[in-house]
């Protein structure tokens, strides 16, 4: 079993019904679809961490050298998922309780279909952030750590 630190500084144990997600906080559709998608019905406690923290998952996240700009990640466990493959593995473990969870998990159940469309939604974040006038993340990272 593995430890990580809590953003009040706390050790959570990573348990194999703990389900970690970094998502991009600033962006509309990321933050909708983490706060929608319902697994907890499946007994998963769901950890969401906003990429743009200073969350030590975020930190842990960038030395296993994953680009948040390109996709999301999950830690699950004891594994870290990205992009596509993080969206795979929520339709495969999401419930079907709600038509939003009924359609994700009938699109990204598939690992094919995942892989096809997720570059899609990427792009659409990346649009929607540069006509809401927000950074990506990798600028508001270097800006926060120019200033310290």
């Amino acid at each position: 079993m593995t430890y990580i630190r809590n953003q009040t500084g706390a050790t959570a144990s990573d348990t194999i019904r703990d389900l970690w997600v970094v998502y991009d906080g600033e962006c509309p559709f990321c933050s909708r679809f983490v706060t929608l998608y319902r697994l907890r019905q499946r007994g998963h406690a769901i950890h969401l961490i906003d990429a743009r923290s200073d969350h030590p998952l975020v930190a842990a996240v960038r030395a296993h050298r994953f680009d948040l700009n390109a996709g999301m990640v999950v830690r699950w466990r004891e594994r870290f998922y990205h992009g596509a493959d993080a969206m795979h593995l929520l339709g495969v473990l999401g419930s079907d309780q709600s038509a939003f969870n009924r359609l994700n998990q009938a699109i990204f159940s598939r690992p094919t279909l995942a892989r096809i469309l997720y570059p899609w939604l990427v792009r659409g974040r990346r649009l929607t952030l540069a006509l809401l006038g927000r950074k990506l993340i990798d600028d508001d990272f270097d800006e926060r750590e120019s200033s310290r």
